[in-house]
């Protein structure tokens, strides 16, 4: 080992304690590193030259910075000044430290002088939070004023879009989501020596984030100092989170302020009415003095209301104020201007709370509401209810006078209404939604939510509704660990919802366009609205309104501000800002958001679009920061929503008067009623899409469909309880194979709904047809093993993968089949050897024709259509010309199968006088089976003769009631053409024939026929005329006669289908030629 190195190095870890806090943690694994090398002789020259010139570089700023310290001052003034020493040593003596004070205390601007004074802000940073940008700038100006310095040296500021600092400055102010972002690349705060936690007591989601990461952080951080500064809300809470810290009292009231309670209901417990209150307080004040009045009210409703009712009351050199966060700075700036010795009335929302000081007050009325932002996790909406505010925020409203002289606070209900009250307000961290914190938490590693150190931790609903939202978003998976895109949204300076609204941008190729309306929702909305000044405010921002989309209106301001602002000066830009009612420094703030944003997204390497981005392009992703926030509209203007949510579309969007069937909205707000602001038109189908991780999807009505060889399905699809899609035909088999698998193998396999030429199958379909017919012909279904063998032959041979035609096919192509053909003794239960062709055979002859039957058994099968009525029994088919050649008495003898149940529900047909000479009926019938043969008359005569012969008893024609019988016992007719088509069917023989006398059948095969008949013909054509010809009609044998027929005094050949006609019309015909 180098001596000289080694030394060197002993010597850099002495220097440690001289060189900059952000340094010391590199410095010291660097030099961990090059003893390892040395040890190993490896050579470390370089590093070590390296090394040396970043410590020497870290100890010269710390000597500047040491040399550069400003002298403080204290105004003796304020309450704290007064506190100094014992601050300095509490500073010094503890790590962390409570400082407890009113607002006007001082405790804001001197605390980080106190700091310098306690050796802190030169290794490191003095980091000082504030709630807000506003104050985080003036109280850097006033600070830097105080140390005679110029703002952005020893003192500086970083606000979100804006900074003024330096490597040297001292003191650095900053807003508490500011220290939160710095997190992300410096985890142990390496950069800073204290850290001021101001307002602490407005407990701020960042706020109580801050604290709960510090108090793991001053673990690791001996050397860090934490200063935690509230108002008198509860110290003690803070105190015992960072383990009992000392509390450190300031006095900031230096007048009395009494109390008077005005219970605001009357003798019959009626509430009187809230102006008429105020009112009365206004003329108690103003009998008594003329100092200004500090009035705080619930919202801009009630502010509205109380200023109108005032300025009707003839109040003498007085000022009514109007004092809200959304309106624009030149009139919030109007409270802190001297009123030309006017008497000022301000009218108030909780604002004047905490976050602004308005100077001069003697006297407060407090009307003891307020609205209070809650986030519902049952109905996901984010409510703003007007609630009875706390005991602290009445205490922090009373001390609002009592600076320039003693005051009153008039409290408009009762001192028990009071002590009923809760003590403290909510934290917003009890009342938000969580997403935006378990996503840092999840990108920082810092483990679940509920095991972070809270000072108060948060509803254990609330935390699973953050993580659903972020499953919502894509930002974690079921396992709620954060994705890729969670990632992407954690470095996003915004609200998660905006962010993947931008990542969605790429895909859909309008993030340009999208970014402009994600900054937009980032803050507050540029277009003003003066109360005294609605309806022509209104009139101005239709300019840029669209009636399909509130969120193409912010592109328009956009476009148009800028198009302005290349054309017109820097007063002429402001003047036309002023005429459409859009604020100026809203406009700045949102161009600022835009361009800070924008250079995020660079940094994440996210593409933006050259051209431009059409409506559906834009829509869909928006829709995709919004799922949960989508309507479909009801009845009237109602809207309904998912979760059971129902809203109505704010009367200031451009969609109020169209209202569109779909809509989706970027906030979901309760005050009187639920309202949705900024809104846009979309399709359902978008829905589907962008919500694929979240639809649910209810199947109904699975069944085979022949036609494409696969099992389909009805899908309904629901987000979040709404009906996206009331029903659309899909297929079943990927949803669920088990079942599809089921379906397809009873309905295709099993009962044969399938159009399959593979051998295995064809030969099953033959065998089962065959025994199904032996089945019909006996009528019997005992013959047939039931479906279920046949669906667990299939089961058991076929893959489990198979649940379709095609995969069928697909299967057969590359495998054997021969498994899957069904033997007769898988498929017979019983066996038929009493069905015989003998007995029940497949074709009837009748005047030398074989006509075909078909059994069926189906004596429950009962059809309306007269072309598909009740088949049970034995089908004869016949083409129209066999209908000629069909006899009922030959008919009514059936096949020799049935003839035995026939006779013998023939003679139980009979009236009981004749019937009880035949019993037992089916002796008798079978009597008459062995002694009679079907022949050319009708059965009943054939069995009146011979049961008259076997018994004497006569009888009468009309005593057989055939119509008792059942229909299987005639033959069913079916009449087809040439084609096979059914052209009607019936078991009454005689009204078929009568029907089809004179009936032409165009799509017979018309071919011998041709060229047999002619027209007038002579004697001659008897040589070559055949007595008979035969016609193939769908496999059915026809006899023809070609015969001379008379039509119209001349003699042409006809082919007549029956042999009695054709013979009497061949002899008129002959008499006819020869005359």
């Amino acid at each position: 080992m180098n001596l000289s190195q080694k030394k060197q190095i002993e010597q850099l870890k002495k220097s440690i304690v001289q060189i900059m806090l952000k340094d010391q943690f590199a410095v010291r694994r660097k030099i961990q590193t090059l003893q390892s090398r040395l040890n190993s002789s490896k050579p470390v020259d370089k590093e070590l030259v390296n090394l040396q010139n970043r410590v020497d570089a870290s100890a010269q700023q710390f000597q500047l910075r040491q040399q550069n310290k400003p002298e403080t001052t204290y105004p003796e003034a304020l309450p704290v000044s007064q506190k100094r020493d014992d601050i300095i040593r509490a500073i010094k003596d503890n790590q962390v430290i409570v400082i407890c004070g009113e607002t006007g205390s001082g405790k804001t601007t001197q605390l980080p002088k106190m700091c310098l004074d306690a050796g802190l802000g030169i290794r490191g940073i003095i980091g000082h939070t504030q709630p807000r940008r506003l104050a985080a700038r003036s109280v850097a100006n006033r600070i830097a004023e105080e140390l005679k310095t110029p703002l952005g040296q020893a003192v500086g500021y970083k606000v979100r879009f804006s900074d003024a600092l330096n490597e040297n400055s001292l003191i650095k102010l900053m807003t508490d989501g500011i220290l939160l972002s710095e997190i992300h690349h410096d985890a142990f705060l390496n950069q800073y020596d204290c850290i001021i936690v101001d307002e602490a007591h407005e407990r701020s989601l960042n706020i109580d984030f801050l604290l709960g990461y510090l108090k793991q952080l001053i673990i690791k951080r001996r050397d860090l100092k934490i200063i935690i500064t509230s108002a008198t809300i509860d110290p003690q809470r803070f105190a015992k989170h960072f383990n009992n810290a000392p509390i450190i009292e300031v006095s900031g009231r230096t007048f009395p302020v009494d109390v008077e309670y005005r219970d605001n209901e009357s003798e019959d417990g009626e509430t009187r009415d809230l102006q008429n209150a105020i009112a009365d307080c206004v003329e108690e004040i103003t009998r008594r003095d003329y100092a200004d009045i500090l009035v705080f009210l619930s919202g801009e409703r009630d502010i509205r209301e109380a200023a109108d009712f005032l300025s009707k009351q003839n109040l003498h050199n007085t000022e009514i104020l109007p004092l809200l966060a959304r309106l624009s700075a030149a009139e919030q700036n109007k409270i802190f201007k001297n009123s030309g010795g006017k008497r000022r009335i301000i009218l108030s929302t909780n604002v004047a709370e905490t976050s602004l000081t308005v100077p001069g007050i003697k006297y407060v009325i407090d009307t003891g509401f307020a609205r209070i932002s809650r986030y519902s996790w049952r109905s996901k909406i984010q409510r703003l209810p007007i609630e009875k505010i706390s005991q602290a925020s009445a205490n922090q409203r009373k001390g609002r006078c009592g600076r320039v002289s003693a005051g009153i606070c008039y409290r408009l209900y009762s001192e028990d209404d009071f002590n009923l009250r809760s003590e403290f307000t909510e934290p917003e961290i009890q009342r938000t939604n969580l997403a935006a914190v378990i996503l840092q938490m999840e990108q920082l590693q810092l483990g679940h939510i509920e095991d972070f150190p809270f000072v108060e931790p948060p509803d254990s609903r609330l935390i699973t509704d953050g993580y659903k939202l972020l499953f919502e978003l894509g930002a974690i998976n079921k396992q709620h660990k954060i994705t890729k895109l969670g990632r992407q949204l954690a470095r996003l300076p915004i609200d998660p919802k905006l962010g993947r609204i931008l990542i969605e941008s790429v895909n859909e190729s309008c993030l340009t366009e999208s970014l402009i309306i994600v900054s937009a929702l980032a803050v507050q909305d540029p277009r003003e609205r003066p109360l005294n000044k609605q309806q022509a405010a209104d009139e101005a921002h239709k300019k840029f309104a669209d009636k399909k989309s509130d969120f193409v209106s912010w592109l328009t301001i956009w476009r148009k501000y800028h198009a302005a602002k290349n054309e017109l000066s820097g007063n002429k830009l402001r003047k036309w800002c002023k005429e459409h009612f859009i604020s100026w420094l809203r406009m700045r703030e949102w161009i600022d958001t835009h361009r800070q944003i924008k250079k995020t997204l660079i940094e994440l390497n996210l593409k933006f679009n050259s051209t431009d981005a059409n409506y559906d392009s834009l829509h869909r992703a928006l829709l995709t920061g919004f799922l949960s926030q989508i309507g479909f509209k009801d009845e009237g203007h109602e809207y309904q929503s998912c979760r059971q949510r129902k809203f109505h579309i704010f009367p200031g969007s451009g969609l109020f008067n169209s209202g569109p069937k779909w809509v989706v909205a970027s906030d979901i707000v309760e005050t009187q009623k639920v309202y949705a602001r900024h809104l846009a038109k979309i399709e359902p189908q978008w829905v589907m899409e962008k919500s694929a991780h979240l639809i649910k999807h209810n199947y109904t009505e699975a069944h085979w469909e022949k036609k494409s060889a696969q099992v389909a399905a009805t899908r309904k699809s629901t987000l979040f309880g709404l009906l996206i899609n009331p029903g659309n035909k899909i297929n079943y088999g990927p949803v669920n194979p088990i079942e599809s698998r089921e379906i397809f193998i009873r309905c295709a396999l099993v009962q044969g709904d399938f159009e399959c030429h593979h051998e295995f199958y064809k030969k099953n379909r033959v065998l089962i047809n065959e025994i199904e017919t032996l089945e019909a012909k006996s009528r019997r279904q005992d013959i047939l093993v039931d479906d279920n063998v046949v669906y667990d032959f299939y089961d058991q041979h076929l893959p489990d993968n198979i649940y379709s035609g095609p995969q069928l096919n697909k299967w057969v192509k590359e495998n054997n089949t021969d498994h899957l053909i069904l033997s007769i003794d898988d498929l017979m239960q019983k066996n038929a050897d009493h069905v015989s062709d003998d007995l029940f055979p497949d074709s009837i002859l009748i005047n030398n024709i074989q006509f075909p039957l078909a059994y069926h058994f189906a004596p429950v099968n009962i059809h309306n259509d007269d072309n598909n009525q009740h088949c049970d029994g034995i089908t004869l088919l016949t083409p129209t010309a066999g209908l000629g050649a069909l006899n009922s008495a030959v008919c009514d003898w059936l096949v020799p199968g049935l003839l035995l149940e026939k006779m013998t529900e023939l003679i139980r047909s009979l009236p009981k006088q004749l019937r009880k000479n035949f019993v037992p009926a089916p002796n008798f019938a079978e009597a008459c089976l062995d002694a009679l043969t079907p022949e050319n008359v009708a059965l009943t005569n054939a069995m009146s003769i011979h049961l008259k012969k076997i018994t004497g008893t006569d009888i009468p024609y009309d005593a057989w009631q055939e119509s008792k019988l059942a229909e299987h016992l005639f033959f069913n007719f079916k009449v087809i053409s040439a084609d096979g088509t059914t052209l009607k069917q019936s078991r009454d023989l005689h009204s078929l024939q009568k029907e089809f006398s004179d009936f032409t059948d165009n799509s017979e095969p018309q071919t011998i026929n041709n060229e047999l008949e002619q027209d007038n013909v002579s004697y001659e054509i008897l040589d070559d005329l055949p007595s008979e010809i035969e016609i193939n009609n769908n496999g059915i044998i026809i006899k023809g006669y070609p015969v001379l027929v008379c039509e119209k005094k001349q003699v042409n050949v006809r082919v007549i289908h029956s042999a009695h006609e054709a013979q009497q019309k061949h002899y008129a015909g002959l008499r006819l030629l020869f005359m």
